[in-house]
């Protein structure tokens, strides 16, 4: 079977430059590496593109192949690389350095600044403080820069050396032979946990850490309108960065207690309000309570059971604008459980008045069609 143009499998033309041919077999070389890509087939395709990247990453051997094609390279089996050496990679010391760029690991990430952890504080307030805003001040456990070493894990005033294991990069290089030729591969390095740095007397604050645990209290701004489970952000409130990188952030999740009286939908704060029949007939004027204090409410002559009245601006402030909510007055008509005789002789008198007659919007839709027809 003939062997596929090495070309062809890199996907460059014959004339493609060197920086080409580097960039096509990066690009391949990222989609069929096994470690990323477990579809059946993805090794040996693989193993095909470092064949031909071999060839035509090499100056001396892509002119013999440009000159002779597969012919020059009789003894190179399809995938064997019978006694090439792999080392240069087109300007990557070694297959690790390159994977290392692919993959995020190798020597450049040893020392870098790490970004500290976030944390997350769940902070309970009452129904009114969720609805005006507030103030206060929680205490969290969290790791904070070692204030007697500033980081730097050795005690004040002794030396801090360059780690003789691994000259400073934070990671040890390892050499494998493989069938493929020498494969590296970096580790962290044990003697400074990848720190690049040594010292004899750690900090006695923090005993070489670099950090402390510490109680910390923090400053929360409640905003006015805030909902039950909505999460607010203090950036840097986290935990300590290492290496001089930032640190995290805290979220505080918001729980709201539940009101006695008040519920909530949406910006709007809902009350249920019972009445008498009386009141409901007859009409009347109340106290009801609200988020600001008690407030007059007219209750209009006839007034159902369930009927909804709305007091305009007192429910809860809008979390990103201005203005509020209203208040939904629900109205609940209360039947009288215990009369003296006096009320019950009333009530007959008023029903044989005629009092005890439902009103025609009540009545079922054939009683209705009943009437009409009469």
């Amino acid at each position: 079977m003939a062997k596929e143009d090495y070309y062809d499998v890199l996907g460059v033309p014959r004339g493609a430059s060197d920086e080409e041919i580097k960039k096509a077999y990066r690009r391949l070389a990222r989609k069929y590496h096994p470690d990323v890509n477990k579809d059946p087939g993805a090794e040996e395709r693989f193993k095909v593109i470092n064949e031909a990247y071999s060839v035509l990453g090499d100056p001396e051997r892509r002119a013999q192949y440009d000159q002779f094609g597969h012919a020059a390279f009789e003894d190179m089996g399809q995938g064997g690389f019978g006694g090439f050496d792999f080392g240069g990679f087109g300007g990557f010391e070694d297959l690790g350095d390159l994977f290392g760029e692919f993959f995020g690991f190798g020597t450049r990430q040893a020392q870098r600044p790490q970004r500290g952890a976030d944390l997350s504080y769940e902070l309970t307030v009452e129904f009114e403080q969720a609805a005006f805003g507030m103030e206060t001040e929680i205490t969290i456990p969290r790791t904070e820069i070692c204030d007697h070493c500033h980081g730097n894990q050795a005690e004040p005033g002794t030396p801090i050396v360059t780690c003789p294991e691994c000259n400073g990069s934070g990671q040890v290089r390892f050499v494998q032979q493989t069938p493929f030729g020498q494969f590296a591969t970096t580790r962290t390095c044990t003697r400074c946990q990848g720190e690049g740095k040594t010292f004899d007397t750690p900090c006695t604050v923090c005993y070489g850490r670099g950090t402390q645990r510490k109680m910390s209290t923090v400053k929360v701004k409640i905003p006015a309108g805030i909902n039950d489970g909505q999460r607010l952000r203090l950036a840097g409130k986290g935990e300590a960065g290492r290496r001089g990188g930032p640190p995290g952030d805290l979220f505080v999740v918001v729980r709201v207690k539940r009101h006695k009286l008040f519920r909530r939908e949406g910006q709007d704060v809902v009350l249920e309000v019972p009445i008498s029949f009386v009141q409901a007939a007859l009409g009347d004027e109340i106290d009801v309570p609200t988020l600001d204090g008690d407030v007059k409410l007219r209750i209009p002559e006839g007034t159902q059971s369930g009927k909804v009245l709305r007091l305009r601006g007192k429910g809860i402030p809008y979390l990103r604008g201005s203005g509020r909510g209203d208040q939904l007055v629900q109205i609940k008509v209360v039947t009288p459980t215990k009369l003296t005789s006096k009320q019950k002789e009333l009530l007959r008198e008023f029903a044989k008045a005629g009092g005890d007659s439902p009103p025609d919007e009540n009545k079922g839709f054939f009683e209705r069609v009943k009437d009409a027809l009469r």
